[in-house]
């Protein structure tokens, strides 16, 4: 340690107060973090790149400072899909902190590692009061027993209205249309389903019929349209 002169010539006083760092939540107790190993934590949030054309949404389970568990998922962009998987094994393994100041290749995932650091160093996690944390694993409950990303996609002029394309449930295939023109209910295959379908044997026309789905009040329509083509 290299100290000015100034320095060396000052009397030593004692110090008083000793202040310890304030504690935060942690997978049900209360840590006065001091090192990197003292934070764990579940928890996820948002990331957009610099033209805000796209978003990230990050997943990370944190066990005594290191990433044991990340979920990357994005929209937006058709590159941040082969950034995601770039990132996605970059991230396990690491620390915290390490992750925080390793380029994760795109904006919008850098920017959520940012966000998620914060909201795990202090203590804003989804785990904060849950006994032992979460289990690694519990990233995935959000895309369902399908491990698709929940995505809504929809579409609006104001000359022509509203189209449905990507719900929840699945791919939308028929908009139900009633007597004023209004949407009253959809049509849907739920892609993650038929292609488990397929993969145990049926045949593509098969496990489209068996993927297929309806919501609201279908038996009132007087008509259905394509959303991509109509």
């Amino acid at each position: 340690m290299i100290y000015t002169k100034e320095v060396e010539n000052m009397c030593p006083i004692a110090k008083g107060a000793k202040h310890e760092p304030a504690p935060i939540p942690e997978e049900g107790k209360w840590v006065h973090s001091k090192k990197i190993e003292d934070i764990s934590g579940f928890t996820h949030g948002v990331g957009w790149c610099a033209p805000q054309q796209g978003a990230c949404k990050l997943t990370l389970n944190v066990k005594e400072g290191i990433i044991e568990e990340a979920l990357v998922e994005t929209i937006g962009c058709s590159g941040m899909t082969h950034s995601a998987a770039m990132a996605a094994e970059i991230l396990q393994g690491k620390t915290i902190l390490e992750a925080l100041n390793t380029d994760l290749v795109c904006d919008a995932i850098n920017t959520a590692m940012r966000e998620l650091f914060l909201q795990i160093v202090y203590g804003r996690t989804q785990s904060a009061f849950s006994d032992d944390g979460l289990s690694v694993g519990a990233g995935l409950e959000d895309l369902g027993k399908g491990l698709r990303s929940q995505v809504g996609t929809m579409y609006g002029t104001k000359a022509k209205g509203v189209r449905y394309l990507e719900m929840t449930e699945g791919y939308v295939t028929d908009l139900a249309i009633d007597e004023n023109d209004e949407v009253i209910g959809y049509k849907y295959v739920s892609l993650g389903k038929m292609t488990d379908f397929i993969k145990k044997g049926d045949e593509p026309n098969v496990a489209w019929e068996k993927a297929k789905g309806q919501y609201g009040r279908i038996e009132d329509a007087v008509r259905f349209i394509d959303p991509r083509v109509e």
